[in-house]
């Protein structure tokens, strides 16, 4: 892994955590909040590719592991990597691989609605399809249950989407994923 792309990955895992700085919105009927940071794994995913995003996620999750209180709500520990959050947390570096991967396939003829609908279905979809099966196992509930009140997120997590798409689209030319695909 060159220096770059460890800064990059550094300074994207640090982006995650400033993102939980923004207070989460806890739902009454399900133990995990609303938070910013699905965005941050959207952007890692899209803006650094496959394998740089996958470790900015991975980097974010031992800063995690470590204490440091960089999830929203200024939490940290191994606590919320075992609890009700854990499925969501660990999904992060597997979404921004496959949004990363699809942003590869796609960097030539890349549009807003094409990272859109990438995001939709990796950052949105595949987090709360991994995250919501194992907030119920963990909390004893039907798994059905579960990704009916994970549902909540998807109004805000469709923000996010388009939000990250519009950002990656218009500081495209400054990827990494650029520099790839033209061998610079």
């Amino acid at each position: 892994m060159k220096t770059k792309e460890m800064v990059y990955a550094a300074l994207f895992a640090a982006l995650i955590a400033v993102l939980g700085m923004i207070p989460p919105i806890p739902l009454g009927f399900i133990p995990v909040p609303i938070t910013a940071q699905t965005l941050g794994v959207m952007l890692a995913g899209g803006f650094l590719g496959k394998k740089t995003g996958a470790i900015s996620l991975i980097l974010f999750i031992v800063l995690v592991a470590l204490g440091l209180p960089v999830l929203a709500g200024g939490n940290g520990g191994l606590a919320p990597l075992i609890g009700p959050t854990a499925g969501y947390i660990w999904s992060w570096p597997i979404a921004a691989f496959l949004i990363g991967w699809a942003a590869e396939k796609g960097w030539l003829s890349l549009k807003v609605w094409k990272l859109f609908l990438i995001n939709i279905v990796f950052g949105v979809l595949l987090v709360s399809l991994i995250g919501a099966p194992v907030m119920a196992l963990i909390t004893q509930t039907p798994v059905w249950a579960g990704l009916i009140g994970s549902a909540a997120f998807l109004p805000g997590d469709v923000i996010k989407a388009i939000i990250a798409a519009v950002i990656i689209v218009q500081i495209k030319a400054i990827s990494p994923i650029e520099e790839k695909v033209h061998g610079a």
